[in-house]
């Protein structure tokens, strides 16, 4: 794809929004970049890209879009923005950042998308690939913007992807050879007007497959289950019953078939990891890296030793015989029923942050049988308490510092105070890691002062 001269409007100058702006430049791209926030919040990534020649047009909500070849949004953008409406109908391409890495990507791809799940298995797959020899390069929605990966792509095997439905739904002609959807729960309601269409824009990961490629479904998950039509060979990963071909829960182990091949069993007493949501991501990974070459007795290494990923169910600290649990990456209610499930102990739930028009009510069950207290904060901290009013005792606090404060008063010896938001953390935070290393520290404080 030629970029010289081309005159391209990036929308969002986040951390994917400097990417693209230095990618775009450095191909001879004449760049414009537009965001709602005002030249003093962006004094960051504003001191990244300059000396790009890039032209700023920042502060505004609807940029000047006429005259452009080109309109890449960053994540998480909407591209059913009015403004974009009319590009598109002007013959403007309206592109998201992996739509346009895609065009210069060389090396096979191995994408894994998903409500919840998706870094645990896409950093899996990462270790069993470099532990085996290969050469992956790992980023997407992880963290590392796609287009910054392919300065190094030349060197590596394959590119190992966290694509999210933000990401899928600007992207129509991205095409992973192999592609796993770990489950579907509701999610993101604020953007999508149903639990189908957010589903409809998951199944995207396989539009573009062919024959030879592969998919990884969740046999457990009825929605993912039923995306198995149309082209290429796919496995299945089940908690719940053995499979003829795939990855499945027996007798203390997970044995994992590939087609054509013996079972190969991977002891659940080696692996350092727990939970069934844990299992799920691991099949998964263990597929994808498997059918890409990595070696099983690698691959049971990496199980033995893999300790998990900040802010998704971390344990933190005990004090006072209290255990703190840090699962900020908890955003939606399918993680914070995955957090819940995991616990037989009484647990004290901090809850709160930004709606993302979820249905809350959906986890009431789970509130009434395993929450002896909620603690509540941010912006939809009087809808939780009216949503789970006489589930629980309800807390209402001001912030995070008083939250820990307030959960280890509640708790007793022997109890878990978890911090799972079912909430986008912007309303407080930058982002989860944030907010998930804010709850971190206020535990230590807790913990030292306690202690002193």
């Amino acid at each position: 794809m030629e970029l010289n001269g081309k005159k391209i409007l990036v929308v969002g100058l986040a951390r994917t929004g400097v990417a693209l702006c230095r990618f775009l430049a450095e191909r001879g791209a004449w760049v414009t970049v537009t965001d709602q926030a005002r030249p003093a919040a962006l004094a960051e990534p504003r001191r990244e890209i300059a000396g790009l020649g890039v032209t700023e047009e920042l502060g505004v909500s609807q940029p000047r879009w006429p005259g452009y070849d080109l309109i890449i949004l960053s994540p998480g953008v909407p591209p059913e923005s009015p403004w974009l409406k009319a590009a598109r109908e002007a013959g403007i391409p309206v592109w998201g950042e992996l739509e346009l890495a895609g065009h210069f990507m060389a090396q096979p791809i191995i994408a894994v998308s998903g409500t919840n799940g998706k870094t645990t298995t896409i950093s899996l797959v990462g270790e069993f690939l470099k532990a085996s020899g290969l050469r992956p390069l790992v980023g997407g929605n992880i963290g590392t913007p796609v287009i910054s990966l392919l300065a190094e792509q030349a060197a590596a095997d394959c590119l190992v992807l966290e694509v999210s439905s933000f990401q899928l739904d600007t992207a129509p002609h991205f095409h992973p050879q192999a592609a796993a959807l770990l489950n579907l729960s509701p999610d993101h309601l604020d953007r999508y007007p149903s639990l189908a269409a957010y589903g409809a824009s998951k199944a995207g990961l396989f539009k573009n497959q062919n024959g030879a490629d592969l998919k990884v479904l969740n046999a457990d998950d009825a929605a993912v289950a039923a995306l198995a039509a149309g082209p290429g060979r796919v496995y299945y990963f089940s908690t719940t019953r053995p499979l003829k071909r795939g990855a499945w829960l027996a007798n203390g182990s997970l044995r994992v078939r590939l087609e054509d091949a013996g079972a190969e069993v991977f002891s659940l007493a080696d692996i350092h990891l727990s939970g069934r949501h844990n299992l799920e991501n691991i099949m998964a990974a263990l597929l994808l890296a498997l059918d890409a070459g990595a070696s099983p007795a690698a691959c049971r290494r990496v199980l033995a030793s893999f300790q998990g990923l900040p802010h998704r169910l971390e344990f933190v600290a005990e004090v006072d015989r209290v255990e703190f649990y840090d699962d900020s990456k908890g955003t939606n209610v399918g993680a914070v029923a995955v957090s819940l499930a995991h616990f037989a102990k009484p647990v004290i739930l901090i809850a709160g942050g930004r709606d993302k028009d979820s249905d809350f009510t959906l986890i009431s069950p789970l509130i009434k049988e395993r929450v002896k207290a909620l603690v509540l904060l941010g912006e939809t901290r009087e809808h939780l308490a009216r949503v789970w009013k006489g589930l629980a005792p309800i807390c209402l606090v001001a912030n995070l510092a008083e939250a820990v404060r307030r959960a280890y008063d509640l708790a007793r010896p022997g109890e878990v105070v978890l911090l799972s938001p079912a909430c986008a953390s912007f309303d407080m935070f930058k982002d989860y890691a944030q907010r998930g290393e804010t709850f971190q520290r206020l535990v230590k404080e807790l913990q030292h002062g306690n202690a002193s």
